[in-house]
């Protein structure tokens, strides 16, 4: 299956939820998984819509993609959601058009993140495409877009402080540790789940809390054992999941099951314990916050958490606000040429049939024919560039079409 070719992007859309209409709880009913996106994508064909891809993060769930109206995209999203699709149209901001293209550089550069300046959200976006390219739903006008926004992400990373000092989801739970324990030496910490967060997560308790005493469990074992073997630490069975977080003083979990994997019954009678939820959905049982000596906190609660990093990252947004408008002006430019295409090469055609025409060979000497031969092609490219050149500096098509045909007579004739 190939991408769709579009001439329009008032038929872009994005319609989303994110942190800042709904809580955690909502946005799980709204994540999206590998399998649920890939029968997401297996039924877009149904609606007619050929060019899309998901994201969905524990900030987010949004789809991007081309359709005669955005409601399409919509209905298609919710067929692989637990929510329902009238809470989602409540809830979620609607954009097309150069508002939809702005928040997509402004998601990827970190200015929409939950943390300010989060730079986890681009190996997201990577993922998403590149599931979406793998069965044929990403077109010429995604590619360029997905590759505009990313190079504007580095550009901003490199040139800016947006993502400067060390903030996110999981440095953020390793600073509420290191508040709520002034002494990790004797603490056990388990850390459930070894993915893209649960790593990050590792890694940042080894490098910040300076304590060994970890132990990763993953749902397979080998990929615990990878990291365990890589930083030093400790590893355990899924099976034996009860037994360490009955004997853990930290629970970090960072799964991705669409049900709770660690349950209130693990927790029950338990003694001090602070247990961590990166998980989107929630897979800490939501119940467990309830009993006493456990102190349960989520991914929202976690964001909250401001410092002097965050300070000076607000300072930056106006450069990075000017390094993606530099980035969406190239891309509206090579889109409206992408769009001119079409009548540049009818014009061309015709150029080329009036050059080999009897009547425009007779205007000429037979020396001037000769002449010619050698560089038609050059002129007729001459007066293509000049016409590109007019209808993108004054946004206009049909009128140049007997302008070009002259300058090209013109031309033959001097």
């Amino acid at each position: 299956m190939t991408g769709q070719q579009h001439t329009d992007i008032s038929t872009f859309f994005i319609a989303g939820i994110n942190y800042k209409k709904s809580d955690a709880t909502t946005r799980g009913q709204y994540a999206i998984n590998n399998v649920q996106y890939a029968d997401l994508l297996s039924l877009a064909p149904q609606s007619g819509i050929k060019e899309l891809f998901v994201l969905s993060t524990c900030n987010r769930t949004e789809i991007y993609g081309f359709a005669e109206n955005v409601t399409t995209l919509c209905e298609l999203l919710c067929t692989q959601t637990e929510g329902s699709l009238d809470d989602f149209l409540s809830m979620s901001y609607i954009k097309n058009g150069r508002q939809a293209i702005e928040h997509f550089f402004d998601v990827a550069a970190g200015i929409d993140s939950q943390i300010l300046g989060d730079y986890e959200i681009i190996g997201q976006i990577k993922q998403a495409v590149k599931f979406s390219k793998q069965q044929g739903f990403i077109g010429a006008y995604l590619e360029r877009l997905v590759n505009g926004v990313l190079q504007s992400s580095k550009t901003i990373k490199n040139n800016t402080a947006l993502s400067g000092g060390t903030v996110s989801v999981s440095f953020a739970a390793i600073q509420y540790i290191k508040e709520h324990f002034s002494n990790l030496t004797e603490k056990k910490i388990l850390l459930l789940g070894t993915g893209k967060i649960g790593r990050n997560t590792c890694k940042n308790m080894v490098d910040y809390l300076q304590t060994n005493n970890i132990t990763l469990i993953n749902r397979t074992d080998n990929k615990a054992a990878e990291l365990a073997a890589e930083l030093g630490l400790n590893y355990a069975s899924i099976n034996e999941l009860s037994k360490y977080i009955t004997e853990s003083d930290v629970v970090l979990v960072a799964t991705n099951s669409s049900q709770p994997v660690v349950l209130e019954s693990h927790l029950i009678n338990s003694s001090d314990k602070l247990v961590i939820d990166l998980s989107i959905p929630y897979n800490v049982e939501i119940d467990a916050k309830n009993l006493p000596n456990i102190t349960l906190i989520n991914v929202d609660e976690l964001s909250k958490i401001k410092d002097i990093t965050l300070q000076k990252r607000e300072a930056e947004v106006p450069k990075a606000k000017a390094i993606i408008e530099e980035h969406i002006d190239d891309f509206l430019q090579w889109h409206l040429m992408r769009k001119n295409v079409p009548v540049l090469k009818a014009v061309k055609n015709k150029l080329q049939q009036i050059d080999s025409s009897t009547l425009f060979i007779n205007s000429f000497s037979s020396e001037t024919v000769a002449d010619q031969c050698g560089d038609t092609e050059e002129k007729i490219q001459k007066v293509i560039n000049g016409m590109a050149v007019k209808m993108h500096s004054k946004n206009q098509r049909g009128c140049y079409y007997i302008e070009a045909i002259n300058e090209y007579i013109a031309i033959g004739a001097n």
